[in-house]
């Protein structure tokens, strides 16, 4: 059950139930590429490997891709989200891209993950595609 007081992780300050909720439970899609980011970011910090594998683009999809996020996600305690830029993305583009940082704790060290990650819409729905990890 969600603690509906809770902030939700993709730092929109929007409670959990009230942002990234609708999309995990596929109530709605996100209308904009960042947004995606953002509940990607979210699924990641919950667990929601589902979500992750359904909102990547089916073309780029591979065999281990549960495993991998699995991995991931469990590996690595999420601990903030900085939206650095959006390009594009919005209802009416096919494509978008988003820089961000994401700080992490990995055994015991503190990290950050930058990337520009890059997002297509097909039929109606965001999806992400990759990501250029950059040095930070």
């Amino acid at each position: 059950m969600t603690d509906q007081k809770t902030l939700c992780a993709c730092g929109s300050g929007a409670r959990y139930a009230d942002w990234c909720e609708r999309f995990h439970l596929g109530r709605e899609k996100a209308a904009a590429a960042e947004a995606l980011m953002r509940s990607r970011y979210c699924a990641y910090v919950r667990g929601q490997i589902d979500y992750l594998v359904g909102t990547t683009l089916p073309a780029v999809r591979t065999t281990d891709l549960w495993v991998n996020y699995k991995s991931t996600a469990d590996s690595i305690q999420w601990i903030g989200l900085e939206v650095m830029s959006a390009s594009q993305g919005g209802a009416e583009d096919k494509t978008g891209k988003v820089e961000f940082k994401a700080s992490y704790i990995q055994d015991g060290e503190r990290a950050m993950h930058h990337e520009w990650s890059r997002f297509r819409r097909s039929a109606g729905n965001w999806y992400y595609v990759d990501g250029v990890i950059k040095e930070t």
